[in-house]
């Protein structure tokens, strides 16, 4: 059994998941105030580029206080929306191909738990890792509960895993410069989507490289 780690945002699918899944809600419940919190935050974020506060101040900004139940409702409906005009095919074939090996797939996301795990149902994913928010007397503050899931906190989490499952071989799919941080101590790293940039380094880390977005072109899973 090899164990197949995918991010999500820009990988799975074409582009982030949370500004989405965060302004449909403004647009669902009609929010007032949430614009002008979001460009403070925004400004914030220029200053201190704090990934993971700027994360919490748009969640709460956009959501804080609501109910478990109205966030499921929401979240029922954003995850059944993604479509082809979101999900990458290479994606979707690559992950077809590693449940047909026997492979074990774990979604690793920066993204959070409000929406993540559903995802990965969604996709037959056996385990998701994600970042947690908090809750508060059953409404939605917001507030990290995990490390934000990227970069260093990625690495981590692979690790981790490996010590889980200890000799199985570890293939890692990512999509941005953040991830290099896991993508270097796996067994198969492979850049996808990248910028010329972005390959030409991967190239150099020894990374397989490969297009995602338009149409099938995933290699066939080796051997890691």
């Amino acid at each position: 059994m090899k164990v197949a780690v995918f991010d999500l945002d820009g990988t799975i699918t074409r582009s982030d998941t949370l500004w989405p899944y965060l302004r449909g809600w403004v647009r669902r419940t009609r929010r007032g105030g949430f614009w002008r919190r979001a460009v403070a935050a925004a400004a914030r974020f220029l200053l201190d580029r704090d990934r993971g506060r700027l994360k919490f101040e748009l969640i709460r900004a956009a959501m804080g206080g609501a109910t478990r139940a109205e966030v499921a409702a929401w979240t029922t409906e954003f995850v059944a929306g993604l479509g082809p005009a979101d999900l990458c095919p290479g994606a979707l074939d690559a992950i077809a191909r590693h449940r047909a090996a026997g492979d074990r797939l774990v979604l690793l996301s920066a993204s959070v738990d409000l929406y993540v795990p559903d995802i990965g149902r969604r996709l037959a994913f056996d385990e998701t890792i994600c970042t947690g928010v908090a809750w508060r007397d059953g409404r939605l503050d917001g507030a990290l509960v995990t490390e934000n899931r990227r970069g260093a906190e990625k690495r981590r989490c692979v690790e981790a895993l490996r010590a889980r499952h200890p000799g199985a071989p570890i293939a890692a799919y990512g999509n941005a410069r953040s991830d290099f941080d896991h993508l270097a101590v796996v067994d198969a790293p492979v850049l996808v989507n990248g910028g010329a940039g972005l390959r030409r380094e991967a190239g150099n880390r020894g990374f397989r490289v490969e297009e995602w977005r338009n149409k099938s072109t995933a290699a066939p899973v080796q051997s890691a």
